[in-house]
């Protein structure tokens, strides 16, 4: 592990001097205001956090590290680890020296199956693939170093181990989720040969050479792995973690508001959406049905999930580089036909309805991850949220990772009381007269 170890060290010592000498020559500096409007719209677009994994440009999407989403779409989750954490893709032998690694952190823990197997079969699978990663807290190496008295230029070394001791089981216990729930229970063995995509589908009991479905379970895992610091679940691993509470408090979490149908839960209601389409007109609706089904959803005061998004305002490029997946794969999949036709429509009657109130119109990854999955025979769709819980714990891990070697406090905003508010504003009513 000491090529990655020497790489995540010099990163975070180049972050570490780029923030101290940005401070020692802007001590004073404004990076922006907060208005009552912030206060009411859950802190909406405050800059009010620093990550270096990824970044969101509203006009071209995601970037890690540096790269746009047509540089990393086609790289596996272990290069995509290393990019997060180090700012730079893998060599041939960091690669192999990182997956060896993994390969050896693999094997869940026999409790965590003991554990999950007494849960009632009605349980959401996000219940517990949080649950398991929480019950393996004990295992912790952070947790034990710091009760010796770790010094605090090492936490970022312990948060690493335990970031790639839980990365490396992920695909083992999502997979026994699956198995537990949805099958007969019987948990099936790794293959040391494959990577983390290619074991999570054989685990899963789908064929890997079903028509590309091993490439999806690639590419979900890698389109899902970051989105900035303040989404939900990035910004509550982020909370937490901050409390020197290790890796596995922090991702389990950070899941649990990945659950919320706010945020992980969308592609699930994505899919839901289409389904609902082909009940209604069949699994070849025409654009012109798809247009008239779309106009009385809006009429009806609902939304058409899938489209619009906090930051961006063009087609999601994950959404993108799906399509561009089911096009090699699976063209004439009726649900991927749908969702093409759902992108002709929707975007031109968002742009207009009601005087086109609608900030960005364009889809996003969520409009049709799902989709391509219910099409590879994974129709239990409460279970897609894990499969992007899986994914967006390789950001936790490396943003933690990071927080921690650049001395990052505990987050503790400041709240106010409607009391306060009231006094504030008048008197900044009566200065400003």
């Amino acid at each position: 592990m000491e090529k990655l170890l020497a790489k995540v060290d010099r990163r975070i010592k180049k972050l570490g001097d780029e923030l101290q000498q940005l401070y020692t020559e802007h001590p004073d500096a404004t990076i922006g205001e907060i208005t009552f409007q912030n206060l009411l719209s859950g802190m909406r677009g405050m800059k009010s956090l620093i990550c270096n994994t990824s970044f969101v440009d509203p006009y071209r999407g995601l970037f890690i590290s540096g790269l746009e989403v047509p540089d990393f779409e086609h790289k596996t989750p272990e290069e995509i680890f290393f990019l997060l954490v180090t700012g730079t893709l893998p060599s041939k032998s960091e690669l192999e020296e990182l997956s060896s690694e993994l390969k050896k952190r693999s094997k869940v823990p026999e409790y965590v199956w003991k554990m999950l197997r007494s849960l009632p079969k009605t349980i959401h699978p996000m219940t517990m693939f949080s649950l398991g990663i929480l019950a393996m807290e004990g295992e912790s190496v952070f947790k034990k170093k710091y009760e010796e008295g770790l010094h605090k230029d090492e936490y970022w070394k312990y948060t690493l181990e335990d970031s790639l001791n839980l990365i490396a089981k992920l695909p083992s216990l999502a997979a026994g989720i699956y198995r537990i729930l949805f099958m007969n229970g019987d948990i099936i063995d790794s293959d040391q040969q494959l990577d983390l995509a290619g074991n999570l589908t054989q685990r899963l009991g789908f064929n890997r050479h079903n028509q590309g479905f091993e490439e999806l379970n690639r590419l979900y895992l890698v389109l899902h792995c970051d989105h900035e610091g303040g989404n939900v679940s990035a910004f509550t691993s982020r909370v937490v973690n901050s409390a020197l509470s290790n890796i596995y408090y922090a991702a389990s979490a950070g899941l649990n508001g990945l659950a919320g149908p706010l945020h992980g839960l969308a592609n699930q209601e994505c899919l839901h959406f289409i389904t609902n389409i082909h009940d209604t007109l069949g699994n070849k609706p025409s654009v012109d049905e798809i247009r008239k089904y779309v106009m009385k959803t809006l009429d009806d005061g609902k939304v058409i999930p899938g489209y619009g998004h906090a930051v961006l305002r063009v087609t999601d490029p994950r959404f993108t580089a799906f399509m561009k997946f089911g096009d090699k794969h699976c063209p004439e999949s009726p649900y991927l036909q749908t969702v093409k036709k759902l992108y002709e429509v929707v975007p031109d009657i968002l742009k207009t309805y009601k005087g086109g109130k609608v900030s960005n119109p364009w889809p996003n990854v969520d409009a049709i991850s799902g989709s391509l999955l219910y099409h590879y025979g994974m129709t239990h769709y409460e279970y897609y949220t894990v499969m992007f819980g899986i994914s967006r714990v390789l950001g936790f891990c490396a943003q933690n990772t990071i927080a921690r070697g650049l001395h990052q406090p505990i987050i503790r905003p400041k709240s106010v009381t409607n009391s306060w508010l009231k006094e504030h504003l008048e008197s900044q009513t009566v200065a400003g007269h």
